[in-house]
């Protein structure tokens, strides 16, 4: 229910997913007066794939976590990640309030036993593809032994969605040379170094969409990341309608407009940010998605198969598989 335009999109992109993935199974979380008005049709085309979980509460989009988290124990959001712990599902997706799901999934799921903060993790569009960013926005302040962390998490999903073995990392910094940074940068630099990760360096704001090496896995702090994230963001928009101003300004440019359409069509394709919807919340004992409040329904749907490759390929077991093994290896020093 959550998200802008709530069922609106999460049914469409629901129905979606159940028609491409013959072996998935979708429980709707909310209001099931509305759901059901909206679902009479697909309840008899996937009687054992689509079930409605009753939930009736929802959090606004703009109301604060510790409110949501006090007074919204039966919100959709809640039992949705409710019915992770429970194991009655593998995975909630959700398009609601940001700061919410993730209170409520720190609350309800638990982190993993031997990280010490949960990460945000996504993909941004690159000239080789796309490369995986954390923290997004989780941590204002991190530890160099949070962003080691974040680095040993961030790798499993980069492998289960890349499917590759070693991926490379690098250390967001403000230059590639060793004297460069803070002094967490600096300390971060040198238990990756430490570390069997294939961890390339520091890397520079340019490494996001565009610098001189592919790098898989990005690693910073959760203030930085945000903020290159909104600002990548807002140059896409700005240079989308930059474009449509200036191809619609004469009769001339509107001839080359028509012209250079399908090279336009082509690039707004591979920057379009519906296409590398979802965040995942890593270091919590569940999977938890977190889709952009704004998302139509095909980046509703981009979020709901990242959930399912990372459920397929068993990212949290994983993780949490790593982090046992490093607590055994301390206990037997």
């Amino acid at each position: 229910m959550g998200g802008d335009f709530g069922s609106d999109v999460t049914i469409p992109a629901s129905l979606q997913c159940l028609k491409v993935n013959s072996e998935l199974t979708l429980i709707l979380v909310g209001d099931e007066d509305i759901l059901k008005k909206s679902l009479t049709q697909a309840l008899l085309d996937y009687p054992d794939r689509l079930k409605i979980q009753h939930a009736s509460q929802r959090v606004e989009m703009d109301e604060s976590p510790s409110k949501a988290l006090k007074n919204k124990k039966d919100s959709s959001m809640r039992v949705a990640i409710n019915l992770v712990r429970d194991g009655k599902a593998d995975a909630c997706v959700s398009a609601g309030n940001t700061g919410a799901l993730m209170a409520t999934a720190r609350f309800v799921l638990k982190r993993i036993p031997g990280i010490d903060q949960v990460a945000i993790i996504s993909t941004l569009p690159s000239i080789y593809g796309h490369t995986h960013v954390l923290d997004l926005g989780a941590n204002v302040n991190c530890s160099a032994k949070n962003l080691y962390q974040f680095a040993l998490m961030g790798i499993e999903v980069v492998k289960a969605v890349n499917n590759i073995a070693a991926p490379t990392v690098g250390l967001l910094n403000i230059g590639e040379e060793d004297v460069k940074g803070n002094e967490q940068v600096k300390e971060a630099a040198k238990l990756l170094k430490a570390s069997s990760l294939n961890y390339i360096g520091y890397v520079e704001g340019n490494a996001l969409n565009a610098g001189s090496k592919k790098v898989d896995l990005i690693v910073t702090d959760g203030f930085t990341g945000n903020i290159a994230l909104k600002s990548i963001e807002g140059a896409a928009k700005m240079i989308g309608t930059s474009l449509k101003a200036a191809f619609s300004k004469t009769l001339f440019s509107q001839l080359a407009g028509l012209i250079t359409y399908p090279v336009l069509k082509s690039f707004k394709q591979s920057i379009d940010p519906r296409l590398h919807n979802g965040a995942s919340f890593l270091g919590l004992r569940g999977l938890v998605i977190k889709s952009h409040g704004g998302a139509d329904a095909l980046a509703f749907e981009t979020a709901i198969h990242l959930a399912e490759i990372e459920v397929e390929k068993k990212v949290t077991k994983k993780i949490i598989e790593k982090f046992e093994a490093i607590a055994a290896e301390k206990e037997s020093m």
